[in-house]
């Protein structure tokens, strides 16, 4: 997910108007507002994550929580490099050739793991499109290289699609996370334009897919709304996520990076995303988070702890 340039206002455009150079000023509501990123221990967080030569994706994808997360030491490690091969027209993190994997990344990530006292870490990674695997190894040594030193951690991963990579899912679900997060970012009818190097179908399978191979795995994926999608769209999305027996739905505005990005259409409502959410929980998730804010990795060792407190419920334990 990403967040604005400029914290106060962007320039809109509809869709069929995106080229063109008139646009409408669109002030940011008051109730997306975050803070400037400051204090001391953000700054402590901050050193910690340069001193190993990890990418967050706190920083890369612009993050609004970034102030609040790194303020309580809680950064989301973005491994495999700064360079996706894919071009997602929402995200502002870099296209190109991604260089070699780096071997000690798995040890660095678990060391600041360590040093950051990290009781639940979320990994995410660029699209590793280059590789035979789709990176899905490197994701396996790194939760074993945090299972290793941090045998109390646990572990939520937010991983690429893996498309056309046969047996990379398997050798990620292997490894034994805790939490396994896919994000399907928006509905199928803006795939062409906002996702063009995923396949909406495929995204879903893959969710399935983890559940079949390893059905006490928690499944999580998120949306992005306010990029013109129906509402009708986002209730079928649901039901398409729990026919794949996703357990969590985390539902968030979309922020546009830059002018050459997917432009926003509007800010969604704060009575709309509590509709979402009721009717999300309704459907039979066992947790949801819709808000301006929400973000995948947001308060993500907090909802864990619930995920697991709703599933004992679920289970009548």
């Amino acid at each position: 997910m990403v967040t604005l340039i400029d914290n106060s206002r962007l320039t809109l455009r509809h869709p069929e108007k995106a080229n063109q150079p008139d646009s409408i000023v669109l002030r940011k509501p008051d109730w997306i507002r975050v803070k400037a990123p400051w204090s001391p221990v953000y700054k402590e967080t901050q050193q910690i994550v340069r001193e190993h030569g990890l990418v967050t994706v706190c920083e890369e994808a612009g993050c609004p929580n970034i102030g609040e997360c790194w303020s309580k030491k809680h950064a989301t490690m973005m491994i495999m490099g700064d360079i996706c091969t894919r071009a997602c027209a929402f995200c502002n993190v870099r296209t190109g050739m991604p260089g070699p994997l780096d071997p000690n990344e798995p040890e660095n990530v678990a060391l600041a793991v360590e040093k950051l006292g990290l009781q639940h870490v979320v990994i995410t990674s660029v699209d590793r499109d280059d590789l035979a695997d789709g990176g899905a190894q490197h994701f396996a040594d790194v939760i074993l290289a945090i299972r290793e030193r941090n045998p109390k951690t646990t572990i939520e991963i937010l991983t690429p699609d893996f498309l056309r990579k046969e047996g990379a899912l398997e050798i990620v679900v292997a490894a034994k996370p805790d939490v396994f997060n896919h994000n399907l970012e928006t509905v199928p009818s803006k795939y062409l334009k906002v996702r063009p190097g995923a396949r909406y179908f495929h995204s879903i399978r893959l969710l399935q897919r983890v559940k079949e191979l390893d059905p006490t795995m928690f499944t999580k994926s998120g949306i992005m709304v306010g990029l013109g999608e129906e509402r009708n769209e986002v209730l079928q999305l649901m039901d398409d996520l729990r026919s794949a027996a996703v357990d969590f739905l985390t539902i968030g505005q979309y922020l546009q990076p830059t002018k050459k990005h997917t432009p926003l259409i509007r800010f969604v409502t704060l009575n709309e995303f509590k509709s979402y959410a009721a009717v999300a929980t309704a459907k039979g998730f066992l947790l949801v988070s819709s808000s301006s804010l929400t973000r995948s990795s947001h308060h993500a060792g907090k909802d864990f702890a619930a995920l697991k407190a709703a599933r004992m419920a679920k289970l009548g334990r």
